[in-house]
């Protein structure tokens, strides 16, 4: 079996070598070590780092895309069913997310009129109005206001 270096694994999966050691840490890959504590990875990484890297585009966090992998059984490399089955799984979420970024791109609408994103009820600074009773403008922002909270 072939075993990779840690940059050549980098040059191929085309990521940098600490996103390697991250997602090593994060238990979501691994490594085996030499008589010289270098570590080296299996080839089928390769496929593996993919799966964390398109998981990752499509918006998912590393703690979903953990579990997701984690389904797998011996920690192996995921097949193309592998992918279908966990991408209908997480299908909801990403409906969930669609439907959010839609209501913000419809409420964008209505604040570009005024310009100030200082309203108390404004739907961009203050989704749900969740800190008008702080008062207008950037409260998160103003110091003398965070520590009133």
């Amino acid at each position: 079996m072939t075993h990779l270096t840690i940059g050549h694994l980098a040059e191929r999966a085309g990521v940098a070598t600490s996103a390697i050691r991250f997602y090593e840490s994060k238990g979501l890959i691994s490594s085996v070590r030499t008589t010289g504590n270098q570590r080296r990875y299996e080839q089928s990484t390769l496929r593996r780092i993919a799966f964390i890297r398109t998981a990752q585009r499509v918006g998912l966090t590393l703690e979903e895309i953990g579990a997701a992998l984690a389904t797998l059984p011996d920690g192996r490399t995921p097949t193309k069913s592998d992918w279908h089955r966990l991408s209908r799984a997480w299908r909801p979420r990403l409906d969930e997310q669609i439907e959010r970024i839609e209501r913000l791109r419809d409420r964008l609408d209505s604040c570009i009129g005024c310009g100030c994103l200082s309203l108390k009820t404004c739907a961009l600074s203050n989704p749900d109005d969740e800190a008008g009773e702080w008062g207008t403008g950037a409260v998160f922002l103003e110091p003398q206001r965070r520590t009133a909270r």
